[in-house]
This record gives C-alpha cells, sequence and structure tokens, in this order.
C-alpha cells in the first residue's frame, strides 16, 4: 500500500532546492505558490497521495538548443535557445518568447511555472509554457533580428504545434519578431496555423493584443477598488517601464480619470507632476517604439518633468502602483515607501516584479495587491481568444473582443476573492490567484492519473 507524503513545507522547498540548483528565479517562484498551497491541500488526501504539488514544481521538459546566425558584418553568432513546457493538463502549452540578454533557464522556468497558473486563472482551455533566447535584439538591424529568428524557429518548429505548445511575444518580441518566426514555421512545415499569437491583423491576428496586458491590469486595479467601495477616477499612480505593457496601463488608467505621474526604463525613471496625459503617452510610444529612444528624454520635451537615473520610482507618493517592466523590480524597501507614502493598491503588470520579501510587505500592511499571474492575465487571455478565432477562421470585432477581456479580468478577480478573502474586509489576492489556479491544475492532473 502507498505511504501519502505529507512533507512540511521546509522540507518540501529544501528538495526543490536542491533539484534546481542556482536557479534562485524558479524557486523563488515555487516557495510563492506554496506558502498558500500548503494550508490548502492539508486535508485533502488525494494531492498529498499523488505528490501534485511535487510534480507541478517539475516541468514537463526543459528543450535547449544552439541558435547559429550571422550578422551583417559576416560574423557567425552563436546563442542559446530554450523552451520550457511546464504542464498542459488543461490545455495546449501557451506563454511568451523572451528575447533578452538576462535569459537563462532558471528565469523561463519560472516564468513557465507562473504561466500554468496565469491561464488557469483565465478560465480558457491553456496550459504554461515559456520560451527564448539570451539574443539582444536592442542594436541589431532588421536583418540581423530576421536572421537570428529564422534561425530560431528552424531548431523550434518541432516542438510546438496549434494544440501542442502556442508561443508568443515576452519582452525583447514584438510583432516585427513573430512576423519572421511565423514566416519561418509557415516556410518549413507548409501550414499555416495559429501556432503563434500576437501575429499581425494581416495574417491572423486579434484586434486589442497590443492593449490587452496593460488594459487587463487596470480593470483588475478597477475591480479591487470597486470591491471597497472606490474608484480610479481622482487618483495618482505610479507605472514602472515604458514598453507595451507600461504604456497602455498609462492609457487605461488615464481614461479611467487617474493620473500617471511616472515612467521608467533601464536607465532610471521619469517623474511629471502635470501628469503623463494621452498626448504624452502616444509620444513615449512612438518614441520607444520607432525611434528606439530612452525615458530621459521624455524630460526634454516636456517641462516640468524630472528624470531620475539609475532609479525606480517607488518613493513618489501615490495612490496607486502599476510594476511594469520585469522581474524582482520592487524590493522590500521600496514597498515598504510605497506604503508610507500611502499606497492603497498594487497591481503587477509584469511577471514577478515583486520580490517575496516586498510581496510580504504588502500583505502584512494589507493593501490591496494582485499579483502577476492574476493582473497581468489580459494579455494571454486575448491570446487564448486569437487561438480561437485562427481555430475558427474568423475575427471578432474591437468592441466584443474589450468586453470579453474586461469579463475575462472580472472572473479572475472573483475566482482570488472566493480563495482570499479573509473575512475581516482583506482580501488576499495572493492567496486566492494561487489556490485558484492551483485547485483548476490539480484536479485536471488527478483525472488523467500518474502521466
Amino acid at each position: 500500500m502507498a505511504v501519502s507524503d505529507h512533507v512540511d513545507f521546509n522540507t518540501f522547498m529544501e528538495g526543490v532546492k536542491r533539484r534546481n540548483p542556482h536557479q534562485p528565479e524558479f524557486t523563488q517562484a515555487v516557495q510563492e505558490v506554496a506558502e498558500d498551497i500548503f494550508d490548502f491541500m492539508e486535508d485533502k488526501e488525494a494531492y498529498h497521495s499523488q505528490q501534485i504539488l511535487r510534480r507541478i514544481s517539475e516541468p514537463d521538459r526543459v528543450v535547449s538548443f544552439r541558435v547559429c546566425w550571422e550578422d551583417d558584418a559576416g560574423n557567425i553568432r552563436v546563442q542559446r535557445g530554450w523552451r520550457v513546457q511546464n504542464n498542459n493538463a488543461i490545455g495546449p502549452y501557451k506563454g511568451g518568447l523572451r528575447f533578452h540578454p538576462s535569459v537563462n533557464e532558471s528565469v523561463l522556468k519560472f516564468l513557465a511555472f507562473e504561466q500554468t497558473f496565469k491561464n488557469a486563472l483565465t478560465g480558457l482551455p491553456m496550459g504554461g509554457g515559456k520560451g527564448g533566447s539570451n539574443f539582444n535584439p536592442k542594436g541589431k538591424s532588421d536583418r540581423e533580428v530576421m536572421r537570428f529568428c529564422q534561425s530560431f524557429m528552424t531548431e523550434l518548429y518541432r516542438h510546438i504545434g496549434a494544440d501542442v505548445d502556442v508561443p508568443a511575444g515576452d519582452i525583447g518580441v514584438g510583432g516585427r519578431e513573430i512576423g519572421y518566426m511565423f514566416g519561418q514555421y509557415k516556410r518549413i512545415t507548409n501550414h499555416f496555423t495559429g501556432v503563434l499569437t500576437g501575429k499581425g491583423m494581416e495574417y491572423g491576428g486579434s484586434m486589442i493584443r497590443p492593449e490587452a496586458t496593460g488594459y487587463g491590469a487596470v480593470y483588475f486595479m478597477q475591480e479591487m477598488l470597486k470591491h471597497r467601495g472606490d474608484e480610479v477616477k481622482g487618483k495618482t499612480a505610479v507605472i514602472s517601464g515604458s514598453g507595451n505593457v507600461a504604456t497602455h496601463a498609462a492609457e487605461k488608467i488615464t481614461q479611467l480619470g487617474g493620473k500617471v505621474v511616472t515612467m521608467s526604463d533601464s536607465g532610471g525613471f521619469i517623474h511629471d507632476p502635470d501628469g503623463i496625459s494621452q498626448e504624452k503617452i502616444d509620444w513615449i510610444k512612438a518614441h520607444k517604439t520607432h525611434r528606439r529612444g530612452r525615458i530621459s528624454e521624455y524630460a526634454d520635451e516636456f517641462k516640468g518633468a524630472t528624470f531620475h537615473e539609475g532609479k525606480r520610482p517607488w518613493h513618489v507618493k501615490c495612490d496607486l502602483a502599476l510594476p511594469c517592466a520585469t522581474q524582482n523590480e520592487l524590493d522590500e524597501a521600496e514597498a515598504r515607501a510605497l506604503v508610507a507614502n500611502g499606497c492603497i493598491a498594487v497591481a503587477e503588470g509584469a511577471n514577478m516584479p515583486t520580490t517575496l520579501a516586498g510581496t510580504h510587505v504588502f500583505k502584512h500592511a494589507k493593501i490591496m495587491f494582485a499579483p502577476g499571474k492574476a493582473a497581468n492575465a489580459g494579455g494571454v487571455a486575448v491570446s487564448g481568444l486569437e487561438m480561437s478565432q485562427n481555430s475558427e477562421r474568423r475575427s471578432w470585432k474591437e468592441e466584443e473582443l474589450q468586453q470579453m477581456l474586461l469579463d475575462i479580468m472580472q472572473g479572475i478577480h472573483g475566482r482570488c476573492i472566493a480563495y482570499g478573502d479573509q473575512g475581516d474586509g482583506y482580501v488576499d489576492y495572493v492567496k486566492g490567484a494561487n489556490i485558484a489556479g492551483f485547485k483548476k491544475v490539480a484536479d485536471a492532473m488527478l483525472a488523467f492519473g500518474v502521466v
């Protein structure tokens, strides 16, 4: 007779760290989920006997491959590529591709692990995966990016498919890169299928996909405030980042009557006390996307704005905060500064932008804090809708998609409340998101038996 494996939390985490040495981002992501899951699992024998948490924290597979390409000077360059297929219990693997020098196996395993629960929270049938390369698109010509993307897809194509694994964009991978990769996939396989999302509108893309992550994070913020009888209107918000997610989060905050006063990039942040209006947001979009410029130049363009080199915006007084740049960009000291300055709500537009210690600060202070797996699920939600449109050979109107996105974010908020309401007026959104996402995936795994 099998013996049930009731290990305690510390023993479980020691095992995770032992099996995944030198992978701090991945072990951090597992710990953040496990902290909330252990109490929930306590009286659920099937989860223990079937080792569900142990199985979820071990990816189905990690594929690593060499990517050779030729730069414009004729030099042969060699990068490393990965695809982490974490869990497909509720649908095909789904998650972005990241091209950035910081990409390594630990980062991609953490992202794939997070993606598994994020996708489960959307209510759509999508598993979790993530991939990418340590290639840096910055400073490269279009033809260099094209050659790299084609070489990358020449290796990746054999591991993906519309019903197997559907990658999308992430940091360093936008419409240009998706186009080059989709073209190479089609060239190799002779198949025109929905194998990638974030495609151009001309070849199967979905409307509002660029806006979806940023808008979704603000919709979730709006739902948190509404649950407390409050609203975005009249609130001051600080936002990090100045890419796709950050600019669209700023856009939606502005549309709802809030005032955004900061944006940032890797060089530092700008502070505009007058507020970053829609006109200014449009300037940032054009400046960053078409001119590949730096956010510091905003202060030269608009009077009253200041640039703070090498710093992050979390010490600026605000009501709302939306970290939309990258992982671990908001630490314990910065979380304490936000709370001390009167911040009442934080919604993560990026993946795990708050350190574990910072998350504990927000939870201890009992401010409204939405983790990325809930708040930034809007992007993958619309990617899931793009998959549906590709399968049906159809497209939905923008108004329909906007309403679907809002409905999905409201649904995620409701699932978080179901498991995160502490009964004293405080909702632990981290706990709610972790349990709701885990339960859906875990119950599907139980249905399949030991596979």
